[in-house]
């Protein structure tokens, strides 16, 4: 099967590409700057931007799948304002939708985010919400994953929690309860394959997430401890931290504005873990504890081996 990887040189992209070359795919990963270091060997490597249609649009031809990837992270304030979570997610989604209708591709697979509403509280929930819409509402066969978030090597969610909660004390608003259901990149990664190889896929909106739900406060703690740290939890209330990150808004380069506070009013968690559709066990996925103790392992190994 020809596929094409919009956003494939990312975190989850190039180790999609990685996933779907191993199955026998033929790969190509489009991207605004695709680098050989980024991909596996064979995957093909095409630059374009989301945002430009023109830049993407050829990259289509042909193609009997297509993945939608390429987002904003909701963890930190983006550069250019709030705004860009529209121009990057729906207006992206848009021009992603438009070149596969008219080249024909044969099912779309988009990545969407827990809790996407048109109506959400947060400029990054409501963009995914509208690019939603846009896919469900067009022509293609389509797949939806929302997911919670996503850690693993390359990814930020392990470096956004020790930017958040610094070692031995840290001050989390209210006390750090918001919850997530970290998921493994290893473990999406062949969901998201699965969903173009069968087509009890089509149609469907899966909402999919890790094996334990934990709050900030557990994260941060499990995540200093792999580090042979501790930290103590402070609890901010929220109107202070309300007032904190708006100043925030207005600080150019800081990493955290009001959009950020929202997000922590709400948990980031599954109602129905649908892992079952995949033939997988909550049993079967990678805790958080596991991944950061099993990498420490392999850092301390990698460091006897220099000193030898």
């Amino acid at each position: 099967m020809k596929v094409l990887v919009v956003g494939g040189s990312g975190f989850i992209g190039s180790a999609l590409c990685r996933e779907l070359k191993n199955r026998g795919h033929e790969v190509t990963a489009l991207s605004r700057s695709p680098s050989s270091e980024d991909l596996p060997k064979g995957v093909n490597k095409v630059m374009g931007n989301v945002a430009d249609y023109d830049s993407i649009r050829g990259a289509f031809e042909g193609m009997d799948a297509v993945y939608n990837l390429v987002a904003l992270s909701p963890l930190f304030k983006p550069s250019g304002g709030d705004e860009m979570h529209d121009k990057v997610h729906r207006q992206g989604t848009e021009h992603v939708v438009r070149a596969a209708e008219k080249h024909e591709v044969g099912h779309l697979v988009q990545m969407s985010a827990l809790g996407a509403d048109p109506d959400g509280s947060t400029a990054y929930i409501r963009s995914k919400g509208e690019a939603e819409e846009i896919v469900t509402e067009s022509v293609l066969d389509y797949t939806i994953f929302r997911p919670s978030v996503i850690f693993g090597d390359g990814g930020e969610f392990i470096s956004f929690t020790k930017l958040l909660a610094p070692p031995y004390v840290s001050a989390l608003p209210g006390g750090g309860k918001t919850r997530f259901q970290p998921l493994w990149v290893g473990d999406i990664v062949p969901m998201l394959a699965d969903a173009i190889e069968d087509e009890k896929h089509v149609g469907q909106i899966y909402e999919i997430g890790g094996p334990d739900k934990l709050t900030l406060a557990e994260i941060a703690r499990m995540i200093h401890e792999s580090d042979g740290r501790s930290t103590t939890v402070v609890s901010v209330p929220m109107g202070l931290a309300k007032i904190g990150l708006s100043i925030g808004d207005l600080i150019p380069g800081f990493p955290m504005g009001k959009d950020q506070y929202r997000s922590l009013k709400f948990d980031n968690v599954t109602e129905d873990n649908e892992l079952d559709a995949f033939g997988v066990g909550v049993g079967e996925l990678t805790t958080l504890k596991a991944y950061l103790n099993g990498r420490r392992s392999e850092m301390t190994e990698s460091a006897r081996a220099t000193a030898e």
